[in-house]
């Protein structure tokens, strides 16, 4: 059983691994590439890991844990009682109007209410994890549609949590709740949600003071673990998801001293799991379903992604948002979350939904996920623009002030580094581009916009804002890829102003032919530091 167990989880995380290297050489989305990597290596295909016994299930969870965790150190509580209003009236209208269309159109189908009701449940859920991640990436995490969008998302995961008890309501069985029952988790969520702000606050007055006496990275992250589960662990005892623990961990270490550098010693464990949850999801899909069944399938999907982009845009424009913004995150909120397979599986074991309703389900699910980061690269093409509407969550700035100058920064290095820094330091909404979001974490930890990926492609310079730029830094050690960096920023933005680092003087006209209007050569730079070394 352990020997099998390892090798499965050898498996995944070397197709992971292959995934990865195709997607970053196709310029794809990693997840898509884990997705595929487990539908291949499951039973509809090669057949190599097929995880009888469910163990893989427990390293999934672990990167969901880990996942929301993170979700948590980014989104304070602070920012969910800005959102108040927009969490609550955006995140259930977005569920009410896509579970009852698909509730309706199931019974239509003949399929009994009971089944047709945990279905329109679990597909009303969009993908938490995903949607941070690729905000994250692409630098719009932190803006207003990517903050309301995620508390959508929020709003989502914790209604997870009545939605458990309504799978027994269903079966009819001695264990259906009552409404003593439903007082009874009111009650515990209410007392859980006072722990977690007190035990923020003991955490932030005396035990980090009293930690960061020893100096010691070891007890950070074991500490950190420690919480981590001793936290989700309480959710889970007192009838709460331990998702929704995960998520308060977070919170909890969220805004004191030790916030960035718990981050960055999770991030190893992060990425690692969160391989093992995509590919697990690819694991339990059966493409054969599709081949069987292409047009059902087929309609099936479009019909989904359809409604839920529709729901999510209506919910986002009750929110405050610009019709044209609310359609495009809608978009990106179109697909089926991974909270889905939790209550559909929770349906097969109690004999709620079928063995081949709950193979449909999945298969949806999965495809709408392998098409979520094109969809909402898709959105942000309509979501941006050069005007920001005022809001809560801003703070109250408007960035379309003329005294708000965008700047983009490509090149994360130490040069990149120093350069993002006086250009925050200067009131500059600034964003750093890089090819790595290794290198990016750190930028991202300090609150700066982040994007990954090739700068010489006009994508990513759209995600970076960089048409609308008013100044724009290229720091890349070498001059071939800067020159082609320059041209492409340029046709996208004739009227910014281009700095670039050039290593050699030979290169000084190419740049300058590609529209580059200042030039920093490092030969001449430490040439003139050497003489003024001898001068002095």
């Amino acid at each position: 059983m352990t020997e099998t167990l390892i090798h499965n989880l050898l498996l995944i995380l070397a197709a992971g691994l292959v995934a990865a290297l195709v997607c970053r050489r196709l310029h794809a989305s990693v997840l898509i590439g884990y997705l595929v990597a487990g539908a291949i290596l499951g039973q509809g295909v090669l057949g190599w890991v097929l995880d009888e016994h469910h163990e893989l299930e427990h390293f999934a969870e672990a990167g969901v844990f880990l996942l929301l965790f993170s979700i948590g150190l980014e989104f304070s509580i602070d920012d969910l009682q800005r959102l108040g209003r927009n969490l609550v009236i955006g995140g259930a209208t977005q569920m009410i109007l896509v579970a009852v269309p698909v509730a309706l159109m199931l019974m239509w189908l003949e399929m009994k209410w009971q089944s047709a009701a945990l279905i329109a449940a679990a597909v009303a859920f969009s993908s938490t994890v995903l949607v941070f991640k690729a905000l994250s990436e692409w630098g719009q995490s932190q803006k207003t549609h990517g903050r309301r969008a995620i508390g959508i998302l929020l709003f989502q995961d914790a209604a997870l949590v009545p939605l458990l008890l309504l799978v027994p309501l269903l079966t009819g069985g001695d264990q259906t709740p009552g409404i003593a029952q439903y007082f009874w988790l009111a009650f515990i969520s209410v007392a859980f949600v006072i722990s977690v702000i007190a035990i923020r606050y003991l955490l932030s007055r005396w035990l980090i003071p009293m930690f960061a006496r020893y100096r010691s990275p070891e007890l950070v992250i074991l500490f950190t673990i420690v919480s981590l589960g001793g936290v989700t662990l309480a959710a889970y005892s007192v009838g709460l998801p331990p998702a929704v623990g995960a998520f308060a961990a977070g919170l909890i270490f969220n805004g004191n001293r030790w916030t960035k550098q718990i981050d960055a010693l999770v991030l190893p464990f992060r990425e690692t799991f969160a391989a093992i949850f995509f590919v697990g999801l690819g694991l339990i899909f059966d493409p054969r379903l599709i081949w069987n069944e292409p047009l059902e399938m087929g309609a099936a999907l479009i019909g989904v992604i359809a409604l839920k982009g529709a729901a999510a845009a209506i919910a986002l424009k009750l929110t405050g948002m610009p019709t044209q913004r609310a359609l495009g995150m809608g978009i990106g909120l179109a697909h089926i979350g991974e909270f889905a397979f939790v209550l559909v599986l929770l349906g097969v074991e109690s004999g709620v939904l079928s063995e081949h309703d709950y193979q449909r389900v999945v298969a949806i699910a999965v495809g709408s996920l392998v098409l979520t980061p094109p969809l909402l690269k898709a959105g942000l093409r309509l979501v941006h623009d050069d005007e920001v509407p005022l809001s809560e969550e801003s703070g109250g700035m408007l960035q379309t002030d003329p005294q708000f100058v965008k700047a983009v920064v490509i090149g994360a290095g130490p040069i990149g580094r120093r350069v993002a820094s006086h250009l925050e330091s200067q009131g500059k909404d600034t964003c750093v581009v890089d090819l790595s979001p290794i290198n990016l974490h750190p930028f991202a930890q300090e609150g700066f916009r982040t994007v990954a990926g090739n700068a010489s492609d006009e994508q990513i310079l759209r995600l970076s804002e960089a048409d609308v730029a008013t100044a724009i830094i290229v720091c890349v050690p070498s001059d071939e890829v800067a020159i082609q960096i320059v041209k492409c920023v340029r046709r996208i933005n004739p009227a910014t102003r281009i700095t670039v680092r050039c290593r050699y003087q030979a290169n000084i006209d190419r740049l300058n032919r590609a529209g580059a209007d200042n030039i920093v050569t490092e030969e001449t730079e430490a040439s003139l530091a050497l003489i003024r070394s001898l001068i002095n």
